[in-house]
């Protein structure tokens, strides 16, 4: 099965291309090799609520992708309001992801516990945010990839529940 992935970056100075958008690279690498998916739409957005919530929306429902990784706007910065803009556009939360995701990440610094980030579901599209740096990116997604196909195949109806 190839899964549809759409990746979403959230950073104003990477959206004014004054920053290498090197944590949207990682996400690339992981979910080619790792999830045998195929990136189905990519792109840069400012920390703006509005503009993160209609690119979501445009992933999930126009282009139909089966999961949307954002990467940045989790912290604890004003600026940072990439899981406020997820909660806007998802019908149902799926808080396993974070609480995963942070759990491992604190394994490694007690900083993970800094993380804001969220997971939702919208229609048929699982929506996880990630870190902004690559290592961040690198470890949450880890933390979860191997349960992403079995939830991808519930969410979609490709398999039923156990």
């Amino acid at each position: 099965m190839r899964w549809r992935v759409a990746i979403l970056t959230t950073s104003d100075r990477g959206s004014r291309g004054e920053r290498e958008d090197t944590s949207a690279q990682v996400i690339r690498e992981l979910v080619e090799e790792e999830l045998n998916g195929e990136i189905v739409d990519y792109r840069i957005v400012p920390d703006e609520t509005d503009e993160i919530m209609a690119a979501l929306i445009e992933m999930a429902d126009y282009f139909e992708a089966d999961l949307i990784l954002t990467t940045g706007g989790t912290g604890l910065s004003p600026r940072d309001v990439t899981p406020e803009a997820t909660l806007n556009v998802v019908d149902r939360e799926a808080p396993g992801f974070a609480e995963a995701m942070r759990a491992k990440s604190l394994e490694k610094t007690r900083r993970a516990m800094l993380s804001r980030a969220v997971a939702g579901i919208r229609g048929k599209t699982l929506i996880l945010n990630l870190p902004g740096s690559p290592q961040g990116v690198n470890e949450n997604l880890a933390a979860v990839i191997d349960v992403l196909p079995h939830a991808l195949n519930i969410l979609t109806g490709r398999e039923g529940e156990h």
